[in-house]
């Protein structure tokens, strides 16, 4: 009887090449560089094999089994990888070193294997993109970690429970392209509760009262801090004038001086979430923005002669620094700032939940300098490197030594204090530069004191102030609340606040972060109907399951069943029980629509508000809503938002354009000018705030907010 011959292929071992596949471009051309003819580098473009976007793809029924497709779109990568492979000896799987990246490579792997099972598949990791990681961790090559692959396909398939399982009731009960996820909705349950916090907020009135004093020539204000040796609580006018009456005549004593000596610590380098907070407060940019130029940096940059990643692996929690860079580092400073070096190696420990699968964010060589570099970069590339280069080589740097003096100075039974620190030894300060505080730049001229001087007393400054609100979440807060919660990864800190806004559930203002009408009623529809998809504890616990699965000491399918039964339970409550929303943002306007002449609806999209024809479908009439009365003399148009600009940043024009040619970057608001009648913009800056002025620019008008310092 014949023997079936196999439709498998084999391949034989000639003179080809070693196929290295890697997940982006960038990163495939700077590898390319290194690894010279005898090897291949492509990239696969992220996952390949991943669920169908057109269904759930999760067999609950059978211990949670996932179905895996090819992504749509990436079948000719795949099928041009199997090309590839037919013309290589072996393959190296150089994904990213985290669960998605290990996930990436099981696929690709798994295959390339069932076309070609006799091709030898290794795994290759590294930490950064030079030559001579690239070249190590072809030696130490070795097999998928098939722990964090299971990890990363639990995460992928609670994800896609929850996201595929209330989205739908959110269509039926609310509106269609509506969506929920295990962490996007506790990170917007929080916002909510910020602003919730912040409607309910009751201002109190308070007064702070300073001196103005003389000695030797020299004026200087100290701060009222005692009234009977107790601190002062001074919430109206009348206490002021009570406080002012006494000391109207009273002496002032130099009563004590108090001499102390502070040493402050260098920070660690950073870690991803560090990272995005210190750019978002530094230059405002979003997580997003950050993570885009990181990445940039970590695949490689053109320094004229050649293409080298200028930093180590960007998602990371961990502050783990090699032992080869730490020497590297430490030589630098010695040579650079011989004073500031410490003798032993400064060493932090990692925070509770850490992976610790990468080292901290560093340069991969501290001998490139920002300043070096700075000719290769763009202005934002520079920003970026420079404070990760700033951080790491200032985390090895001996303390910054200060000298504090606290002089106290008594009027009756009034203290005031005035207080000088003056910088003794600079310690990791030296290397700072875009990181310096702004302390350090502070320098407070005070005369010399002794116990038992007399001072001139020029006048009392009081000011009323009230208690402002917390304030709103921006990038910088929201990440950090997440990452001391436990909750979501490196990873996936950016793409949280972008999918909020996505979806019009969060607007982003200045810099802070509000929900929005149809966010907060998902919200109350999610807190409500699944309360533990919005629990922390819960969420922070799932975090940590996951990562016990990724070291090999939990299983998936458990994990999984201990989270669906009591879930599916409240999504068939939710589904009979659920207060049906539909239509609830559509409002009749007053607006005609000028096709049919049937009245326009102000509706709630995907972008936010807008008109459209309450004829709908026979009249498909929409349009923006407009916001204020053009400005311009003589034009009767209106002002409504624009395309983006070549920026990206939002516009407001006239409807008359181009006959009217008036734009604005500001939004504008409903409010009228008070001085010339013509409406009020947003707008921002670090002295005022949130503010709204006049857009007239020759009106000086401007509308302070009570909050507006709470950014």
């Amino acid at each position: 009887m014949p023997v079936a011959k196999s439709t498998k292929k084999t391949i034989k071992k000639t003179d080809k090449s070693i196929l290295v596949i890697v997940e982006s471009p960038a990163k495939a051309k700077t590898i390319n560089k290194y690894l010279g003819k005898d090897y291949k580098v492509t990239a696969s473009m992220g996952h390949i094999i991943d669920l169908p976007k057109s269904r759930i793809g999760v067999n609950v029924d059978d211990n949670f089994e996932p179905e895996y497709i090819t992504v749509r779109g990436k079948g000719k990568i795949l099928n041009d990888l199997k090309k590839f492979a037919a013309n290589s000896k072996s393959i190296l799987l150089a994904s990213d070193n985290d669960r998605e990246g290990e996930a990436i490579a099981f696929h690709i792997g798994d295959a390339l294997k069932k076309k070609y099972p006799e091709l030898p598949i290794k795994r290759i990791v590294f930490n950064e993109i030079t030559k001579n990681a690239i070249v190590d961790s072809i030696k130490d090559a070795k097999e998928i970690d098939i722990n964090k692959v299971e990890a990363q396909k639990t995460r992928r398939i609670l994800d896609r429970l929850v996201g595929y399982k209330i989205s739908p009731i959110l269509w039926e009960k609310v509106k269609n392209g509506l969506s929920a996820g295990r962490v996007q909705s506790l990170t917007l349950k929080a916002i909510c509760e910020r602003e919730d916090e912040i409607e309910k907020f009751i201002p109190v009135e308070y007064w702070s009262v300073d001196a103005l004093l003389n000695k030797d020539k020299k004026d200087f204000v100290a701060e009222l801090s005692k009234i009977d040796n107790n601190k002062p609580e001074i919430t109206n006018e009348k206490s002021v004038t009570i406080i002012r009456k006494d000391l109207l005549n009273g002496e002032f004593v130099v009563s004590n001086i108090q001499t102390t000596t502070k040493s402050i610590s260098p920070l660690p380098p950073f870690i991803t979430s560090k990272l995005q907070q210190a750019a978002a407060n530094r230059f405002s940019f979003t997580s997003k923005k950050t993570m885009s130029i990181a990445q940039q940096l970590y695949e490689g940059i053109d320094i004229g002669t050649d293409t080298i990643g200028l930093i180590t692996y960007m998602r990371t929690d961990s502050v783990r620094i090699s032992d080869s860079a730490l020497q590297e580092v430490r030589e630098y400073i010695g040579k650079e700032w011989a004073d500031c070096l410490p003798e032993q190696v400064n060493l932090y420990s990692k925070k509770t939940g850490a992976q610790d699968a990468h080292e901290a964010i560093r340069p991969t060589a501290v001998m490139r300098t920002p300043e070096l570099l700075k000719k290769y970069l763009t202005a934002d590339q520079y920003k970026i490197y420079a404070i990760i280069w700033e951080r790491f080589v200032s985390s090895q740097m001996t303390n910054a030594e200060y000298l504090s003096k606290t002089v106290s100075i008594t009027s009756g039974k009034y203290t005031f204090k005035v207080t000088k620190s003056d910088m003794t030894n600079r310690g990791y300060n030296a290397s700072l530069n875009l990181l310096k505080s702004k302390d350090t730049a502070k320098v407070v001229k005070l005369p010399e004191f002794k116990e038992g001087d007399i001072l001139n007393f020029k006048e009392l400054i009081t000011e009323q102030h009230f208690t402002q609100p917390p304030p709103r979440y921006t990038d910088a807060s929201i990440i950090k609340f997440l990452e001391e919660n436990g909750i979501g990864r490196p990873s996936t800190y950016a793409p949280i606040i972008s999918t909020l806004l996505d979806r019009y559930y969060v607007v982003r203002k200045a810099k802070q972060i509000e929900p929005t009408v149809l966010g907060k009623l998902v919200n109350n529809i999610i807190v409500t109907s699944f309360p533990d998809i919005v629990n922390i504890d819960f969420t922070a616990k799932l975090e940590s399951d996951l990562d016990e699965i990724a070291n090999g000491n939990a299983h998936r399918v458990e994990l999984l069943k201990t989270f669906y039964d009591p879930f599916s339970k409240h999504l068939e409550e939710a589904q009979n029980n659920l207060e049906v929303h539909k239509k609830v943002f559509d409002e009749e306007t007053d607006e005609v629509c000028d096709k049919c002449g049937s009245k326009m609806l102000k509706k709630l999209g995907r972008y936010g508000f807008f008109l459209a024809c309450s004829n709908f479908p026979a009249c498909r009439n929409a349009k923006t809503i407009p916001l204020a009365d053009c400005p311009v003399d003589g034009c009767n148009g209106k002002i409504i938002a624009r395309k983006k600009g070549a920026r990206g940043k939002e516009f407001y024009g006239c409807t008359n354009y181009p006959e009217c040619q008036f734009i604005s970057w500001n939004k504008p608001t409903d409010i009228k000018c008070p001085k010339c009648g013509k409406f009020l913009v947003e707008k921002h800056d670090k002295e005022h705030g949130n503010f709204k002025q006049c857009v007239d620019e020759k009106c000086d008008y401007k509308l302070l907010e009570e909050s507006s310092g709470n950014d």
